[in-house]
């Protein structure tokens, strides 16, 4: 998993609440178990001008130069509501997204994004709109930075915000760590304790 440390990146203003999964990728984009390939089935509801088609709806945000390269998105509360789909997730990371800035997430969807490299930040609607505008005017020159190691937004009007996140969160997503790789950084003490175990309970392991 790619560290996330600091980005300086587009934000493309999609302030919708209660943006659910099927929104962020419809099931019927979900024909295949890898991670790769989702990234054309991201938002395809709205980017697209029809279902099934490819066509693009040039109205939708993610359609419009710079937000094509688009690092960031600035939403509203409740992202990633719905479903435990993890594929709303994967999808969001191919395309390119690396951070999500809302007043509120779905529970399961924020675990996702910790765990497949995405920071989920989360501040006030009224900030957020202020954000939205900020970038808005000028999209690729007025670009949102974010530092985790410092929990910061930062933005061209030179406000500076803060944002909470737990300690184990960020541990991952700054070291590049799955819930996989947080566990093998145990690994000596796991088999210390396999070790002790065979002595005492031999029978388990026959």
């Amino acid at each position: 998993m790619e560290k996330f440390i600091e980005l300086t990146a587009i934000a493309a203003p999609l302030l919708r609440i209660n943006i659910d999964t099927d929104a962020i990728i419809p099931s019927r984009e979900l024909k295949r178990v890898s991670k790769k390939g989702l990234g054309t089935g991201l938002f395809a509801g709205w980017r697209y001008t029809e279902l099934g088609s490819r066509i693009e709806n040039p109205d939708f945000i993610l359609n419009q130069p710079p937000y094509r390269d688009a690092g960031i998105l600035l939403s509203g509360a409740n992202f990633g509501c719905g479903s435990s789909r993890e594929h709303a997730v994967w999808s969001l990371a191919e395309w390119g997204i690396r951070a999500i800035i809302a007043p509120s997430f779905g529970a399961i969807f924020y675990s996702n994004c910790v765990r497949n490299g995405i920071l989920p930040v989360i501040l006030d609607d009224e900030r957020i709109a202020t954000l939205a505008d900020i970038v808005s005017a000028n999209p690729a020159e007025n670009r949102i930075a974010i530092d985790l190691e410092q929990q910061t937004v930062v933005a061209v009007d030179g406000g500076t915000d803060t944002f909470d996140i737990t300690p184990a969160d960020r541990r991952m997503l700054m070291e590049g760590l799955d819930p996989i790789a947080v566990t093998m950084k145990r690994d000596d003490e796991i088999l210390a304790f396999q070790a002790r175990d065979r002595l005492k309970r031999p029978w388990v392991y026959l």
